[in-house]
């Protein structure tokens, strides 16, 4: 008795010794992903604070004199004002319009059965793995043609259209999981199309369409091509082509790695103060697709 008492101890002394090795582990991984994931982000907001004289001291200064100069240099050199102003209007139209025109495509993909539906659907999400440096020429003379060069018009329209394959895609996932017999209900009672999104399937829908806003919002205010080969003035520049044009000047110290790091800040915040606000939206949305 003594001696299975003994073993049982000893048995149980070596799994929870097991189990402390395992957090010890994970919270080792979780540390490393963390530094490897926070790293830049930390050096740029230093770098977007520092003297031009602190950014290139060996060893490195990890917390330096808090400037807010390179902002104000940064404001006086670019016209700051109207590229924020142009990168939210470029942004949010093209992350609604994509949405919008998606949801009825996906609709339409889901609960229209036509013959080669599904080879039609692929055919549409493939044009994604077109390269977009592929499609600048075409794109360039079709909006020269349209009178939509250097326009925030001709940019959103463009962008949307790029967003549009992978939104469908998604959507059609989503909308495939809402019962038909709710909308076969729902007409029985009269209900018209505009009735049916509005009151069904936009509310079933609604953390696929939230999650869909927040992800192409974040990939047209990151784009930088399309700004850059479409636009030549400031009515219609982002943020992301002041990079470019900060990028270029010289100074003392080689190229305005400050000024840089100031812009790079100024474009990272509005991304993650959006993800803060919805993350419930994403999470419920990332979760109902892996269900599925």
């Amino acid at each position: 008795m003594t001696t299975t008492t003994t073993t049982t101890r000893t048995a149980v002394a070596r799994r929870d010794r097991l189990v402390n090795w395992n957090k010890v582990a994970l919270y080792a991984a979780l540390f490393v992903f963390l530094f490897v994931v926070l790293s830049p982000f930390f050096w740029i907001v230093k770098s977007s604070v520092s003297g031009p004289d602190e950014l290139f001291k060996v060893p490195p200064v990890y917390l330096p004199h808090v400037t807010m100069e390179n902002y104000r240099a940064l404001a006086d050199q670019v016209p700051l004002y109207e590229y924020v102003r142009n990168s939210l209007v470029y942004s949010v139209s093209s992350a609604l319009l994509s949405v919008s025109v998606s949801f009825m495509a996906a609709y339409a993909f889901a609960r229209i059965s036509v013959p080669g539906r599904n080879l039609l659907l692929w055919l549409f999400v493939l044009t994604m793995a077109l390269p977009e440096i592929a499609t600048i020429i075409p794109l360039y003379r079709l909006l020269a043609e349209m009178k939509m060069l250097d326009s925030l018009i001709g940019l959103v329209i463009v962008m949307s259209s790029v967003l549009v394959p992978f939104t469908v895609w998604v959507l059609v996932a989503f909308i495939q999981q809402v019962p038909y017999e709710i909308e076969e209900a729902a007409i029985i009672d009269g209900a018209n199309l505009f009735q049916i999104f509005r009151r069904i399937m936009i509310p079933l829908t609604s953390p696929a369409l939230a999650t869909m806003l927040v992800i192409n919002f974040i990939n047209a205010w990151n784009n930088l091509l399309y700004p850059l080969a479409f636009s030549v003035s400031p009515k219609s520049k982002t943020l992301s082509v002041a990079i470019t044009e900060v990028f270029q000047a010289r100074s003392p110290w080689g190229r305005p790695w400050n000024m840089v790091s100031a812009l790079g800040v100024a474009m990272v915040i509005p991304a993650i103060i959006l993800v803060l606000f919805s993350q419930k939206a994403i999470v419920r949305g990332l979760t109902r697709g892996a269900i599925k």
